[in-house]
């Protein structure tokens, strides 16, 4: 199963929601047809009524199917919405779902092993990679065509050119002389 969305929370009175939407386009989220939530248990058809601006800029306005209550709305708040991995489009050459990306081996540029990829977040400034390994226990690495030049899905496994500093440990210190804790001010 595949996360195309979170609800958000209720908007107006008579059960719509907003719907923070990862797909491409954010409209796209009703042309996938019934979704699910985590569990399974519960499927929603969504029909778009609107898109957010401001500081709902992202979130495209929905109505549920048989949600018609703000309270219904609300207590579904953080639910995450999914389809089948089968239900989108095959990407092209160039192109992925980041939830193809979990559990790929992250080799080194020289050679080495870095990790499997844990898991791919996106916090508001770019697609991060997090990687679990033995000699780095997680790694936060930019998901950048500079830091990741090669992703070979087939092969199962991207290749990493970490910036410098990313993967060198701070002695203490360095954390004090750079102004980290214990710094006094």
């Amino acid at each position: 199963m595949i996360c195309i969305g979170a609800i958000a929370g209720a908007r107006g009175i008579k059960g719509e929601v907003k719907i923070k939407s990862f797909t491409a386009e954010p409209r796209a989220i009703a042309d996938y047809g019934t979704v699910l939530d985590e569990s399974g248990d519960r499927s929603f058809g969504i029909k778009v009524t609107g898109l957010g601006t401001g500081k709902s800029l992202g979130m495209v306005f929905a109505r549920l199917g048989g949600v018609d209550d703000r309270d219904v709305a609300e207590a579904l708040k953080g639910t995450r919405l999914y389809v089948s991995r089968s239900a989108l489009p095959e990407p092209s050459d160039d192109e992925f779902y980041h939830a193809d990306l979990v559990g790929v081996r992250a080799d080194l540029v020289d050679g080495g092993v870095l990790g499997l990829i844990r898991e791919v977040h996106d916090f508001g400034a770019g697609s991060v990679l997090e990687i679990a390994g033995e000699e780095h226990s997680v790694v936060m690495v930019p998901f950048t065509l500079a830091t990741v030049p090669v992703v070979d899905l087939a092969s199962g496994r991207v290749v990493i050119d970490p910036p410098v500093g990313l993967l060198e440990p701070v002695s203490p210190g360095e954390e004090e002389a750079e102004g980290g804790e214990n710094d006094g001010k």
